[in-house]
C-alpha cells in the first residue's frame, strides 16, 4: 500500500515537473528561432548590417543577465512563501517586485541611452559602422522599463507555478518582432513574379531595432496587465514603498547571483575577444557554434526553472522528504534530456553549421567544437539542475564562487595560455570551455553528495 502511495506521489510530481518545464522550454525555443530568423533577415542586408546589430550583443547579455539575477531573489522568496501557504506575504513581495521594476528599469534606461554613443567604441566596432550601431542600440534600449517588467514579472509568475503565461507572451512578442521585421527592414517589393506587391519601409538596421523595441514594449505591457489581474499574486492594493523585511532577503539571494552573471558575462566578452584575435575563420566558427549550441541547452534551462520553483515551495513547507524526492526525480530526467540533445548535436553538427555558412573551413571547425561540447552536455545538465534547486532555496553564494572560479581561472586563464602563449586555436579554447563545465559538474556533485544544497538536510548526505 505504501509502495503504491509513493508511486502515485512520484507520478504526480513527475507530471507537475513536466507541466512547469515544457512552457519554459517552448518559450526559449521560440526566442532561439526568432534569433535565427533575425540573424538571417538582417544578414540579407550585408555584412555591415550584421556587424552593426551584433556589435553590442555581449552588452545586451550583461544588462539582461543583471536584471534576471535580481528576479531570482523574488523567485526564491515568493516560492517559499507560497510553499508555506502565506499568500499575503507573497503578494507583498510582488508589490516590491513592481517597485524594483520601476527603479531598475528607469536606471537602466538612463544608463543605456546616455552611453549608446560610446558603447560601440568600447566594443572596438569598426569606425564606419559605429554610427548605425549606436542608433540600433539607442532604439533597442528605449523600452528598457518594459524589458525589465517582462524579465522580473515573468519570473514572479513562474515562482507562483505559472509558466504558461510567460510562454504565451513570449510567443506573441516574437511574432510581433518577426512581422514588423518583414515590413520595416525591407523596401516595398514584388513577389510571386510581380503579381503581388509587399509594402515595406526599407529602414534596414533601424527597422530591425524599431521592430524589436515595439515587440518588447508590447510584451512588457501584456505581462503587467496579466500580473495585475492574477487571482493569487496580484500586487493590486500593495504599498509601493520599500519594504526591507522583503527586500533584504531578496537582495541577499539576488546579489551573489547578480555578481555571478556580471562576472560570467564579462568573461564571455574576454573569451570572445581572445578568439577574435585568432582570425576570421575562428571567429565565424565560434559565433555560429555558440548560436547552434544555445538551442541544445533549452531542455536543461527549462528544467532548471521548474526545479527552482518546486524546491522553493518544498523549502517553504519545510518538507525535507519532498526536497529529496525532487532531486532524485529531476537529476535522471535532466541527464536523459541532455544525453538526447547532446547526441542530436553531435550527429547534426555539420548540417546545423551549414545553415549559417557555406565556407568549408568554418563548417569543419564549427562542427569539431560542437561535437566536443556535445559530449559534455549530460555533465553540464547535472550542474544546471543542482544550481536551480539551490536558487529555489536561496543558496546563491556557492554557485557564484563556482562559476567565477570556473570562468576566470579555467576558461579565461586556460584560453589565454593556449592562444596567447602556446599559439593554439579555437579547438583549444573550446577545450578550456569544456574544462570549465566539468569543473562545475564536480563542484555541484560535491554539493549534492554533502547535502549542502538542501537547507533542511544540510548535515546529511543525500543518497
Amino acid at each position: 500500500m505504501q509502495k503504491n502511495t509513493a508511486k502515485k506521489i512520484d507520478t504526480n510530481m513527475f507530471m507537475i515537473i513536466i507541466s512547469l518545464a515544457w512552457p519554459t522550454m517552448l518559450e526559449q525555443l521560440m526566442q532561439t528561432a526568432v534569433q535565427y530568423i533575425d540573424t538571417a533577415m538582417v544578414g540579407s542586408l550585408g555584412t555591415s548590417a550584421t556587424a552593426a546589430v551584433g556589435a553590442t550583443t555581449t552588452v545586451n547579455w550583461l544588462i539582461n543577465s543583471s536584471i534576471s539575477a535580481l528576479s531570482i531573489g523574488f523567485l526564491a522568496f515568493i516560492a517559499k512563501s507560497l510553499g508555506a501557504e502565506n499568500r499575503e506575504l507573497a503578494k507583498r513581495a510582488v508589490g516590491q517586485a513592481v517597485l524594483t521594476v520601476m527603479v531598475v528599469g528607469t536606471f537602466f534606461t538612463v544608463v543605456t541611452l546616455s552611453l549608446s554613443g560610446v558603447i560601440p567604441v568600447w566594443m572596438q566596432v569598426k569606425e564606419e559602422i559605429r554610427g548605425i550601431a549606436s542608433v540600433y542600440f539607442f532604439i533597442l534600449y528605449t523600452p528598457m522599463l518594459f524589458k525589465t517588467a517582462t524579465i522580473i514579472f515573468g519570473t514572479v509568475l513562474r515562482a507562483a507555478g505559472d509558466t504558461n503565461t510567460p510562454m504565451r507572451i513570449g510567443v506573441i512578442v516574437n511574432l510581433i518582432n518577426v512581422i514588423l521585421n518583414f515590413f520595416l527592414i525591407y523596401p516595398t517589393r514584388p513577389v510571386l513574379n510581380g503579381s503581388l506587391i509587399i509594402p515595406g519601409a526599407g529602414m534596414g538596421v533601424v527597422g530591425a531595432a524599431v521592430a524589436s523595441a515595439v515587440s518588447i514594449a508590447a510584451g512588457g505591457i501584456l505581462i503587467t496587465v496579466i500580473l495585475w489581474r492574477h487571482p493569487n499574486i496580484s500586487p493590486k492594493g500593495q504599498k509601493m514603498t520599500p519594504d526591507m523585511q522583503i527586500l533584504n532577503p531578496c537582495l541577499r539571494v539576488a546579489f551573489p547571483n547578480m555578481l555571478q552573471r556580471f562576472g560570467t558575462s564579462l568573461g564571455y566578452v574576454a573569451f570572445a575577444s581572445m578568439i577574435n584575435s585568432i582570425g576570421e575563420v575562428a571567429t565565424a566558427a565560434h559565433t555560429i557554434a555558440n548560436t547552434v549550441e544555445s538551442t541544445f541547452y533549452i531542455p536543461g534551462y527549462g528544467m532548471q526553472t521548474a526545479a527552482a520553483t518546486l524546491a522553493g515551495n518544498a523549502f517553504g513547507a519545510k518538507d525535507g522528504e519532498r526536497m529529496k524526492r525532487l532531486a532524485k526525480m529531476f537529476i535522471p530526467i535532466e541527464i536523459g534530456l541532455m544525453i538526447f540533445s547532446g547526441g542530436a548535436l553531435f550527429f547534426l553538427a555539420p548540417t546545423l553549421v551549414q545553415i549559417f555558412s557555406s565556407s568549408e573551413e568554418v563548417i569543419t571547425l564549427g562542427s569539431t567544437v560542437l561535437r566536443m561540447v556535445a559530449l559534455s552536455e549530460p555533465f553540464y545538465g547535472f550542474s544546471i539542475i543542482i544550481e536551480g534547486l539551490m536558487q529555489g532555496v536561496g543558496k546563491t553564494k556557492e554557485p557564484f564562487v563556482f562559476n567565477i572560479i570556473g570562468m576566470w581561472m579555467i576558461r579565461i586563464g586556460g584560453t589565454y595560455i593556449c592562444i596567447r602563449m602556446l599559439g593554439y586555436g579555437l579547438v583549444a579554447a573550446w577545450a578550456c570551455m569544456i574544462a570549465h563545465n566539468m569543473f562545475l559538474f564536480c563542484m555541484f556533485l560535491l554539493c549534492y553528495i554533502r547535502g549542502v544544497w538542501n537547507p533542511l538536510y544540510v548535515s546529511q548526505k543525500i543518497g
